[in-house]
């Protein structure tokens, strides 16, 4: 687990299911998946020249973990990858975010239009969506829901393809399909798959260039995520996000 949730004092007891069970889980999803015109066509066109792709990088295709790394002013999603039992992610792919909507800073209520900030996981795939394929992002997490303004903290942030957006993080359709297969192919595993979301890559430079054009609530939320960030940028492994009471992340290695 990568996030802890400091809220209450609570006894975590651990299910612990056997490796058979596990496996039988984890290739129904695919099976399921599959089942879909649009992920079959998905892994038709893609998943081959991506194994290439992975084998090249040293990276084994019947098991890896995945982190996604979206940065919103540069409208990028970084993909980085690394063999199971590894430490270091390798960034593997960089895709364009092909539109925008809202502006730098957390999503903190339904229908602002905001894309999200903070540390996430893709929970589920939906290959009916409206726009070719999407995956959700988790928000919000127990930190968007403390900090929420108003009644309801908003959800169903996806990414997806059409090259279309109302706060998610959208895609064209080829780019979608290699995302998809990828993330697929990691939670397929039982692995789960990460996706962090800054506002830009947070440097100290660029966080003197927000400090200086936004306001101070902004960056000082900015600087709860920069410890990760920073830790990510020098070892290449993620630290543990942790979220007090008051909704603040902190970390830990």
């Amino acid at each position: 687990m990568r996030i802890i949730n400091v809220i209450h004092s609570v006894l975590l007891v651990v299910v612990v299911t056997s490796f058979c069970t596990s496996q039988e889980k984890a290739s129904a999803l695919k099976i399921s998946q599959l089942k879909n015109l649009r992920v079959n066509d998905a892994y038709d066109s893609k998943w081959g020249s991506l194994k290439i792709e992975l084998k090249a990088a040293k990276i084994n295709p019947n098991e890896f973990d995945i982190y996604l790394r979206a940065l919103k002013k540069d409208a990028i999603v970084e993909v980085w990858i690394k063999s199971k039992g590894e430490t270091k992610y390798q960034l593997f792919k960089t895709y364009n975010i092909c539109a925008s909507s809202g502006s730098l800073g957390p999503k903190r209520k339904e229908g602002d239009g905001q894309v999200p900030e903070g540390f996430y996981q893709i929970d589920l795939f939906n290959p009916n969506s409206n726009y070719y394929l999407s995956m959700r992002i988790n928000y919000p997490n127990n930190s968007d829901v403390i900090l929420k303004e108003g009644t309801n903290a908003g959800g169903a942030i996806m990414m997806h393809g059409d090259c279309v957006t109302i706060g998610c993080l959208p895609m064209t359709n080829d780019k979608i399909k290699e995302l998809y297969v990828l993330c697929l192919e990691a939670k397929n595993r039982n692995t789960p798959v990460y996706i962090d979301i800054f506002p830009t890559k947070l440097t100290d430079a660029n966080l003197k260039m927000l400090e200086s054009n936004y306001p101070k609530s902004k960056v000082d939320f900015w600087n709860t995520l920069k410890p990760a960030y920073d830790y990510f940028e020098e070892h290449h492994s993620l630290p543990k996000v942790i979220i007090d009471k008051k909704g603040k992340y902190f970390f830990k290695e």
